[in-house]
């Protein structure tokens, strides 16, 4: 990732963070490790100035906290925000989708020039379930953000999507240290997102909101087992 061949700092400073966020996503940047500018300058061969600026904006997302005399380090969240997180999301939801359907579930208000769209965010809905449903953790966070972003993109307020994304984000930052080690992860991965797509293109309300209070539902019943210790909190047994 070097600085030559025309790319400017903020191209630079964005493709930091994205390869930073995509190492916290990815769980090979671990809560309670701190880093420097400087050792992510040279880890990327790249100056100090768009480093620092890409690990501010990670701060600004929530994603990693800053100690100004001992650098970063990726923000460790606890049962207790997850479950936050997860009734906020809900909360933000269910306020999005009864805006698009009316009392019976019946009427759409998704543009017709938008529903196209929804071809491709069907594409990543089957891809994030496959995923899912083979416990294949990496591929599964990939489409799982897409396939939200794109149907925020669609049928949202943008504003909205992007405090979305963001909880999306922090939550699987907490969900994936707990998932490596979980021997029943598939059994704990959400794979409804093919199902929420049929039910937004058949316009059938009742439906999507059946499967967002599953989803719902799945969120708080994994919060209720790791507060139980199973699996134990991931570096702390």
């Amino acid at each position: 990732m070097g600085a030559g061949g025309g790319v400017t700092r903020s191209t630079l400073r964005q493709q930091i963070a994205d390869a930073l966020r995509d190492e916290v996503l990815a769980g090979r940047m671990q809560p309670r490790v701190e880093f420097t500018v400087k050792q992510i300058a040279e880890q990327y061969g790249v100056s100090a100035t768009p480093v620092r600026e890409a690990l501010f904006d990670l701060s600004a997302q929530g994603l990693l906290e800053s100690d100004q005399h001992r650098g970063f380090r990726v923000r460790e969240f606890t049962v207790a925000d997850y479950r936050s997180m997860v009734e906020a999301r809900a909360l933000v939801i269910d306020g999005v989708f009864r805006g698009i359907f009316d009392g019976t579930g019946s009427a759409p208000t998704v543009p017709a020039a938008h529903l196209p769209a929804l071809v491709s965010v069907r594409r990543r809905a089957e891809e994030a379930t496959r995923a899912a449903l083979s416990g294949d953790l990496d591929i599964l966070i990939g489409y799982d953000l897409r396939f939200w972003r794109e149907l925020g993109a669609v049928i949202g307020n943008p504003y909205i999507n992007d405090f979305l994304q963001r909880l999306r984000m922090q939550a699987w930052i907490f969900a994936v240290p707990y998932l490596r080690g979980d021997a029943d992860v598939c059994d704990w991965l959400w794979n409804g997102h093919r199902e929420l797509v049929e039910a937004i293109t058949a316009a059938d309300g009742p439906a999507v909101r059946a499967v967002l209070d599953a989803y719902y539902a799945h969120g708080m019943d994994w919060a209720d087992r790791l507060a139980a210790g199973n699996p134990p909190h991931p570096g702390h047994s």
